[in-house]
């Protein structure tokens, strides 16, 4: 719904108007001061231009704000239909918005994602929106460099025609004859209304200016926020979860595992096998030496004897690698499930801290209200 507050100004700025020329005589069909109303005319009129350049980004202001609100809500129909996240429908959706600047910082969001987004689909890194649709780009929308200056220009204003009044009362005044004194008073008068007509409206119409402003701006602020939390709650991008890194991690750990092992068990079994064929050739050998040779071949056979509990050794030696590897692998999953939690704490603890800036934020734009009213 617009937010249509401003047009309390165009209808005070009328209603002034008509109450300076009625004072100055222009209903009335009395003697009209032509400099008097000249000059409430003409600071009337830069009043007018003022309020004219700001109701224009106003009404710009409204147009990007209704479409937040529009967006937001059909964004929360579609979801409740359909119960899922609607990223997949607005990846690459176009013309999302009815305002061409959110369009714009919209696309340029969607290009973010798509950078970060794999050959899977899936999002490596995933940005707020919040970095593109902002109060800056609000700011920016409804010229708050601007507005923000009109307040005190308002004021400036009733301050410089209190001096222009005041001067055109002096210049016509003299107290050097008795006797023309009462000639002068009149002029005097006239500088005084002039001067006290144009501070009225000048700070009126700041008060109201500042009212109005600061009223659009935190509306259009609040219409913000929720858009941002419907989009966050219904449509906003999914990065790869850090159960799922972990799983990947695991599973590549695990294949390495297993090629250690059968490695293992290779080297194993062929040292098995070496171990028994050279244990008969060796007792093969020495049982047709000792026909031969006899007792000078029974240290030869005691030595090979040995080679091949060496080699059992070396075999035992392998198994022990084996168990070694076991449990490295075991330590691994360890530490990953710990990095788990590890990770989901510092997730609650992002939480809190967002909680915590949040507060901070509100607790400073209440300082800088309070600052404002105090500075007035």
């Amino acid at each position: 719904m617009k937010n249509r507050l401003y047009y309390l100004l165009a209808v005070l700025y009328v209603l002034m108007f008509a109450i300076i020329l009625y004072i100055n005589g222009a209903f009335s069909g009395e003697s009209i001061s032509v400099s008097n109303l000249a000059i409430n005319v003409a600071f009337l009129i830069v009043i007018g231009i003022l309020f004219i350049i700001s109701f224009v980004s106003f009404s710009r202001l409204n147009r990007v704000t209704d479409s937040l609100v529009d967006t937001a809500e059909e964004m929360s129909a579609k979801y409740e239909s359909v119960q899922k996240s609607l990223w997949d429908e607005y990846r690459t959706k176009k013309d999302t918005f009815s305002s061409p600047v959110l369009n714009r910082q919209f696309d340029r969001y969607q290009k973010r994602i798509a950078a970060s987004t794999n050959a899977k689909g899936t999002i490596s890194r995933v940005c707020s929106l919040e970095e593109y649709i902002n109060e800056d780009l609000l700011d920016n929308v409804v010229s708050a460099h601007f507005n923000s200056a009109v307040g005190g220009t308002l004021t400036g204003l009733g301050i410089l025609g209190t001096f222009i009044g005041l001067s055109m009362g002096m210049i016509s005044f003299t107290g050097s004859d008795v006797f023309t004194i009462s000639d002068n008073i009149a002029p005097l008068l006239d500088g005084m209304k002039v001067a006290f007509h144009t501070s009225v409206y000048g700070i009126f119409f700041s008060i109201v200016f500042n009212f109005v402003y600061r009223s659009l701006m935190a509306d259009a602020y609040g219409k913000l926020s929720r858009f941002l939390m419907t989009f966050q709650e219904c449509a906003a991008p999914v990065p790869a979860s850090v159960d799922e890194n972990t799983s990947a991690m695991l599973i590549y750990q695990a294949n390495t595992a297993n090629a250690l092992k059968r490695i293992l068990e290779l080297l194993k079994g062929n040292a098995e096998e070496q171990s028994k064929g050279l244990d008969r050739v060796v007792q093969q050998f020495v049982n047709q030496m000792s026909d031969v040779l006899g007792a000078d071949f029974e240290q030869l056979g005691q030595t090979l004897h040995e080679s091949c509990e060496a080699q059992g050794t070396y075999a035992r030696n392998f198994q022990r690698l084996e168990e070694s590897t076991r449990l490295l692998l075991e330590s691994s999953r360890t530490m990953n499930e710990t990095l788990t939690m590890t990770l989901e704490r510092q997730k609650e603890l992002e939480e809190k801290l967002s909680s915590t800036c949040d507060d901070l934020s509100n607790e400073l734009y209440t300082f800088h209200q309070m600052r404002d009213l105090y500075e007035k």
